[in-house]
């Protein structure tokens, strides 16, 4: 059984089970439970209806939150020629080709998000062991795999956040910290919520979004009523 401290059994006393809160209630209460001495991450998680066996039902992708996450992203980025200089001139962190992917093989893992150019692909699938398990191989879907990657840095650096439907169906995503106007948090969330709803795989059947929960960083989850997020069309 997880042992649970003063302050976290003090907060979990403010958190009515029974109820299903409207994301502007849920996000109030968030911060005020959370427990921890750092500025705590603020995480949405999904339970949706989907069997992700069936290829056309695994739900992968990225989006960009409008205020950002509050967390500045190391970007990585394997390229050649041009591409290499685009890339720094663009802010990334670190750039290059084979030595970058020695590094990897040697246990380096000083950076968050990779970029690649399709051209390098080859070359990095030859780590994707060892990116794989870390869910840092960059993937087409999520705008990591591509020859722009002025543009691709420039999301990242932004508040890109992607997001993967596990095995059991959930998803969940960063919108910020504790530390965000309660306002950014909730568009943050609304623009989460809105991508995950236009996800919906056409051969999904029954109820898509089973639950939605808000979380801080080891503080109580909240329930959140799915039907209250109005979405903008």
């Amino acid at each position: 059984m997880v042992k649970r401290g003063k302050k976290f059994k003090e907060a979990i006393k403010l958190v009515d089970n029974t109820k299903a809160y409207s994301v502007t209630e849920a996000v109030e209460l968030a911060k005020k439970t959370s427990t921890v001495n750092f500025d705590a991450t603020v995480e949405v998680a999904f339970r949706l209806g989907i069997d992700t066996r069936k290829n056309d039902q695994q739900i992968r992708g990225a989006v960009v939150l409008p205020n950002g996450t509050g967390k500045v992203q190391r970007v990585l980025v394997f390229a050649k020629g041009e591409k290499l200089k685009e890339a720094e001139a663009a802010g990334a962190d670190f750039v290059g080709d084979a030595d970058y992917i020695a590094k990897i093989q040697q246990g380096w893992f000083d950076f968050d998000v990779i970029v690649a150019t399709p051209d390098m692909m080859g070359e990095v699938g030859k780590i994707g062991r060892l990116l794989g398990p870390k869910g840092l191989m960059p993937n087409p879907r999520t705008g990591t795999v591509t020859f722009d990657v002025a543009k691709a840095i420039e999301e990242i650096k932004a508040g890109k956040v992607e997001y993967r439907a596990d095995k059991a169906g959930i998803i969940h995503a960063p919108i910020g910290k504790v530390s965000f106007d309660n306002a950014k948090l909730e568009e943050n969330f609304q623009t989460v919520f809105e991508t995950v709803q236009k996800a919906k795989p056409a051969s999904a059947k029954g109820t898509y979004m089973k639950s939605v929960n808000l979380t801080t960083t080891m503080g109580p989850s909240l329930k959140i009523d799915p039907s209250s997020v109005v979405i903008k069309k």
